[in-house]
């Protein structure tokens, strides 16, 4: 991005002032964050951006972007809009024009960001690729990424998150994709929507803004998405792989003819995967490519993360974020990988409102189906509806309970369970705050 004061003024149909022939190039919305050159984006939320227009200037900033409902000094340099998020939005979408890559927009209840990593990973052995940062995919973070684009790209692949229902559609005519990809439909903000089907049928909003002659990508499996009707190209994905073995630290499979080695676990991320290579192929990249590409691609952290401690024992974190389905999915590859010894720590489950005690307790057989030897519980919600059951299968000792306040002692306590090459597997919704306890046990 190379725009002066005046031409971002004029995309905007904005006032100006200042020296017009300024040249931004970059964007902020974090005063901490600003680069010299930045243009720093004054958005008025839990802290309102207009309280650090100085200090984003004292770090290099060269202009300001304000709304009209502030005061400002006539000496500083801004650009003057009526609501700073949408002129955001405004001219991320002038940008993504002027590039104009071919976008691929991914969603879903689980696995959208480890989905883009490797969509991310394949294309770019082909195409000058830019994906999505971290978890940038709401109305702040997805502008942020499409103006973070490097100039020459020429494909981009984006992250799109949804807790309500029209923002899906809001972000998708944002980046106008040429292709989309639903990952999954679990639980993800039930709570919320009531029923998977709502749910569903807000990330099929992903098709508002996919072109005309653009293509949906949907997992075969789920009836939600493959009975919906859908005006663009669908593709269904995930059918016909073979030879699936799992390992600690890696999972094999056979698609069409061909070996893939991911370095993750479950049966989740070989659909994850398969979401992948389905939009290479359809870019006409070559299937050695896509294997060269899946066996050391960049993974996004604590997406079904694999460590090891200085004790030897593995650590599988897949801490960011946590539903039924998930938790179920990756309990069932739990039991799939070969240990000594296998543990499990299960933080709660968020936003599931009036089915949240429900769909606590109903994970507890899949508990005791991975064979697991200790289950440590944190949360209010499975110590309530989960540890009753779970103690009359298991000795009392190995059933450990903490509240959220607790990560010290649950650190503790993991700190010398286990033996080199045993398992510990850590889940809960980012709310629960696991990370914590992962960062600490891997110092």
């Amino acid at each position: 991005m190379n725009y002066s004061i005046k031409k971002i003024g004029a995309v905007l149909s904005a006032v100006t002032q200042g020296n017009d022939q300024i040249k931004v190039t970059g964007v902020a919305f974090n005063s901490r964050d600003v680069k010299i050159g930045d243009l720093f984006v004054a958005l008025v939320a839990d802290s309102d951006g207009h309280r650090y227009l100085q200090d984003a200037l004292d770090r290099g900033a060269a202009a300001v972007l304000v709304d009209d409902n502030h005061a400002i000094s006539e000496k500083l340099p801004a650009i003057i809009v009526k609501d700073t998020l949408t002129a955001l939005q405004q001219l991320a979408s002038y940008y993504r024009q002027q590039i104009n890559p071919k976008v691929i927009a991914i969603t879903g209840s689980n696995g959208k960001t480890t989905t883009k990593d490797m969509t991310a990973a394949i294309v770019s052995t082909v195409f000058k690729t830019f994906k999505t940062p971290n978890n940038f995919n709401n109305e702040i973070g997805v502008p942020m990424t499409l103006l973070s684009m490097p100039e020459d790209t020429e494909v981009l692949v984006v992250e799109l998150g949804m807790d309500r229902s029209g923002q899906l559609t809001m972000l998708s005519q944002l980046v106008q994709p040429d292709i989309a990809i639903i990952t999954m439909i679990g639980e993800a903000h039930i709570e919320f929507f009531k029923t998977r089907a709502n749910i569903a049928k807000a990330k099929l909003e992903i098709t508002n803004g996919l072109k005309a002659d653009g293509v949906l990508f949907i997992p075969f499996d789920e009836p939600l998405l493959t009975q919906a009707v859908i005006m663009q190209r669908v593709v269904w994905f995930g059918q016909n792989i073979d030879a699936v073995e799992t390992a600690s630290d890696h999972t094999n499979f056979i698609y069409k003819n061909t070996r893939f080695a991911i370095p993750l676990i479950g049966g989740y991320n070989i659909m994850n995967a398969l979401a992948a290579i389905s939009a290479g192929i359809l870019l006409h990249i070559d299937l050695k490519k896509a294997v060269q590409a899946l066996q050391t691609f960049d993974l996004t952290k604590n997406r079904t993360e694999r460590l090891v401690t200085a004790r030897g024992v593995i650590l599988i974190s897949d801490v960011y974020n946590s539903n039924p389905t998930a938790v179920a999915a990756v309990l069932a590859t739990l039991k799939a990988i070969p240990a000594q010894h296998k543990y499990v720590v299960l933080g709660d489950m968020l936003e599931l409102g009036e089915q949240a005690n429900e769909l606590h307790a109903g994970l507890g057989q899949k508990v005791l189906d991975a064979n697991v030897d200790g289950v440590y519980l944190v949360g209010k919600l499975f110590n309530q509806n989960m540890a009753p059951m779970l103690k009359t299968q298991f000795e009392s000792s190995d059933v450990h309970q903490y509240t959220t306040d607790q990560l010290a002692k649950l650190t503790l306590d993991l700190q010398t369970l286990g033996e080199a090459g045993d398992v510990i597997l850590l889940k809960a919704s980012h709310g629960i705050h696991l990370e914590n306890v992962v960062n600490a046990l891997i110092e």
